[in-house]
């Protein structure tokens, strides 16, 4: 047999590159929700339900109105009379009014009038009456419907390695079973007269087949099916019959020793009798002798015979090609440092654990902090990873540097979207590399200005000018920005089917019968809905402080506007301001009040990247929404 002599070498780059030009898409496959983990999604998963879908408690108590609640204090208690009682799993019958309290349980819904929960620790029953001793704020100890999980949302996006955080946010959706990337089956062949398999006897020259088992660990730990086909010898016709099997059963085989230039090495010459050869050595040491080809539409790679080598340069080019026929990337470290992002708060005495978007910028990283409700769990598939603050520490400022421990392997995204929820665009940027953070339109134009967006969802309007989020761009003096137009969102009052509330107009949440559910300041809606309340204000010539007053649920705060629609469709409100889509969701009337704009702020850096987006998610409108003039129109520059 003639000596094989290397003439082309490739560097490492290009053997990787060689590879994944054949990662073909393997198809996908539904799986039962307890065989996901360790998969691939092979698609968005869009969220068909609100999660929590009612308002719930988050400690045992009592519901009340929380305006009941204020002066109490150890020495001056209040009195509220207690009208029902519910537990987890069950539905509360009546409502609560002022000076009065429902007992819940730990997760629990909350009754219709009810803004808060007051703990149990801090009340007193007796006789049907109980005693608070400390008053709570609206929202305090409530996790409103949809806070965690907003129906219609993108949960979970296409290409995302399931773990048991985001397997947790499948079962919290009601999936049963999911749709996930077909894991590539991988042939592993072992050649040499010299091996033998673990647990035989050792005869003299005769070593243990590691190659088999080690090889078959890291492909399992890179998310593909190991099939092993055990030592073949060093005889030709074997050879090329485990080859052949191997292709026959498997995506992707691979064959450790018979790879270098020796008289006895057979891998080379069969494979390219077989197919066709890709390359032949690497310039790299150890793992000189790697070569791959293509037979049938198939990739084999032959590994080095030597333990240590046939790994190394499985990590190294192998691994990343089996990744990408999974829709997956090459894993960087677990561990990086990052300045956060803003001001965080210790637990007191306790080790507190932030999760956090991770950002890149300027050549570092910025540590996003995410905050939600005890019970929430999508914030931690939105998550890159966590950082502790110390149990000795009580407050980190911004700018401090953090270690984000990552949950998985990171990958920068192509763009940073902080603000307003929309889950049209959503969907648009699902198909796009970019990490989204929903925090109200406020919240994201603070994320412009400091740096850590590149775009923000933005629908604030300006009671001075009457004009949209411009006006807001100016006053915060931000910089280095292009206000892009996207388009209009039809506002209205969601009220239940029929609308037996007779509700009209804004007006009307002014009737004691009429009970609202109310979104948090800092966003859109909150912004419009207190314009009108103020223009009624004026109408009626009293203060607008005292008119909100008079307003039931106005300090019911929820953070989507499928939660309001929520909200309404239970009975837990009658009436709140919210987008068409969300009514729609809910099967539930909608009362026009007018159009507002939904804007992207965008870092003029990345204005084209923003432009395309806009062109992009004006293309097919869903029913609900108008096109804003024209696809990106450049509305402001600053």
């Amino acid at each position: 047999m003639k000596r094989v002599i290397f003439h082309d070498l490739v560097t490492l780059e290009q053997a990787v590159e060689a590879l994944t030009k054949f990662a073909a898409p393997l198809g996908e496959e539904e799986v039962p929700l307890e065989e996901a983990y360790g998969r691939v999604l092979a698609k968005d998963v869009v969220s068909p339900v609100d999660v929590p879908p009612f308002d719930r408690s988050t400690v045992d108590g009592y519901a009340v109105v929380a305006e009941s609640t204020y002066g109490a204090s150890e020495l001056t208690p209040v009195e509220l009379r207690v009208v029902g009682r519910v537990e987890a799993g069950g539905w509360p019958r009546g409502e609560v009014g002022p000076g009065e309290a429902y007992e819940v349980a730990t997760g629990a819904p909350l009754p219709r009038g009810a803004n808060a929960v007051v703990m149990v620790e801090y009340t007193q029953e007796r006789g049907g009456v109980v005693r608070v001793f400390r008053p709570v704020a609206p929202g305090e100890n409530v996790m409103t419907a949809g806070s965690d999980i907003s129906a219609g949302e993108v949960v979970l996006r296409r290409c995302t390695r399931l773990t048991a955080r985001e397997v947790g946010v499948l079962a919290a959706v009601g999936m049963r079973k999911v749709a996930v990337v077909k894991r590539p089956v991988v042939a592993i062949i072992s050649t040499g007269d010299e091996l033998v398999s673990p647990g035989e006897p050792l005869g003299p020259g005769k070593l243990y087949d590691v190659n088999s088992y080690s090889l078959a660990a890291a492909v399992a730990e890179a998310g593909g099916v190991p099939l092993l086909f055990g030592v073949v010898r060093d005889v030709a016709e074997e050879y090329r019959g485990a080859i052949e099997a191997a292709l026959s059963k498997a995506d992707v085989v691979l064959i450790s020793g018979g790879t270098s230039a020796g008289v006895a090495d057979l891998t080379y010459r069969v494979l390219g009798e077989l197919g066709d050869v890709l390359f032949h050595g690497v310039m790299v040491k150890p793992g000189k002798p790697t070569l791959a080809a293509v037979v049938g539409g198939k990739v084999v790679v032959g590994l080095p015979g030597y333990p240590s080598s046939a790994l190394m340069i499985f990590h190294t080019v192998v691994r990343p090609f089996l990744l990408k026929l999974q829709c997956r990337e090459p894993e960087p470290p677990a561990v990086y440092k990052a300045r956060l992002a803003v001001s965080v708060e210790g637990a007191k005495g306790r080790r507190a654990l932030y999760s956090a978007v991770l950002i890149a910028r300027g050549g570092g990283y910025v540590a996003y902090p995410l905050y939600a409700e005890s019970g929430a769990i999508s914030v931690l598939a939105r998550a890159d990873g966590y950082f502790v603050v110390p149990e000795t520490v009580e407050f980190m400022t911004e700018g401090e540097e953090v270690e984000v421990h990552l949950f998985e392997r990171y990958r920068p995204a192509e763009l940073y979207f902080i603000g307003s929820h929309d889950p049209h665009l959503d969907l648009v940027m699902a198909k796009w590399n970019v990490k989204a953070v929903y925090v109200g339109s406020m919240g994201g134009l603070m994320a412009v200005k400091r740096g850590e967006a590149d775009i923000a969802g933005v629908h604030m309007l300006d009671p001075d000018t009457g004009a949209y989020n411009v006006p807001f761009v100016e006053k915060l003096g931000i910089r280095g920005v292009a206000v892009v137009g996207l388009y209009k969102r039809e506002q209205g009052l969601i009220v239940q089917r029929g609308n037996p509330k007779g509700v009209t107009s804004v007006e009307d949440l002014l009737r004691p019968d009429v009970v609202i559910v109310n979104r948090p300041r800092g966003t859109g809606t909150r912004a419009l809905l207190d314009l009108y309340l103020r223009q009624a204000a004026e109408r009626l010539g009293q203060p607008f402080e005292e008119l909100v007053k008079r307003i039931r649920g106005y300090t019911h705060e929820v953070k989507t506007h499928t939660a309001v629609a929520a909200a309404v469709a239970q009975g837990r409100a009658d009436v709140g301001l919210g987008v068409r889509y969300a009514a729609e969701m809910y099967n539930l009337d909608f009362i026009p009040v007018g159009w507002e704009e939904y804007d992207l702020v965008a870092r003029l850096e990345v204005l084209d990247k923003a432009l395309k987006l806009a062109e992009e998610a004006l293309r097919e409108l869903p029913p609900g929404y108008s096109r804003y003039e024209y696809s990106g129109r450049i509305k402001h520059k600053a």
